[in-house]
């Protein structure tokens, strides 16, 4: 008996084991529940890897058989179904392209080699292709427009006034048709004209363009 008592004592005079700090009970959590992650804000910033830094995207290759004067099929846009000039690739892989303008409507324009189908069809287009050196990505830039805020108290903003193509680009587009339509035969010029489509039982993949 009074072993028992002298054990009790013993238990009851021992310390209470200490307490988890708000810290811990926070990273911890409840059951059920995610844990807490405490993180610091510095100014020191955590440098990258190079691998794991966001890297410039490379222009797409050539498909094979592409040469200044091929004739393209577009696909997409605007002028789908209508035959171009293939002039050169631009630095961000896209290529330029004429109709020309003065033959089937189509002006100087990027299209992306995936919307469009290379034909075996070529033209003369080394005036043209000389003619069109100076043209890159930035002359197909838009300018920016500037807000109109109303005047007079009304509620709504004057109207942007249309803009055309610049004179420069009119400039460029003709002197590039006048020396690619020099080289074009009245047959070619109706092909260039002739819109492409399917008709029944005509089969893509049985073509050859």
């Amino acid at each position: 008996w009074l072993k028992s008592v002298a054990a009790g004592s013993r238990r009851a005079a021992a310390p209470p084991p200490p307490a988890a700090s708000a810290l811990e009970a926070g990273a911890m959590g409840k059951a059920g529940q995610a844990k807490h992650v405490f993180r610091s804000f510095g100014k020191t910033k955590v440098r990258k890897s190079a691998a794991t830094e966001k890297q410039a995207p490379k222009p797409a290759k050539l498909k094979k058989g592409l040469a200044p004067g091929s004739v393209l099929i577009l696909l997409a846009g605007r002028f789908r179904g209508k035959r171009v000039v293939f002039l050169k690739q631009l630095p961000s892989g896209l290529l330029l392209v004429t109709g020309p303008y003065a033959v089937n409507g189509v002006p100087i324009r990027r299209v992306n080699q995936r919307y469009c189908i290379a034909t075996s069809a070529q033209v003369d287009a080394k005036g043209a292709a000389s003619a069109a050196q100076k043209i890159d990505d930035a002359f197909f830039a838009r300018e920016k427009k500037k807000d109109k805020k109303a005047k007079g108290g009304s509620m709504f903003a004057e109207e942007a006034a249309k803009t055309g193509p610049s004179d420069e680009r009119k400039a460029t587009q003709k002197t590039v048709d006048e020396s690619l339509a020099k080289a074009l035969s009245a047959d070619q010029k109706g092909y260039l004209k002739a819109r492409f489509s399917l008709g029944a039982k005509m089969y893509p993949h049985e073509m050859k363009f």
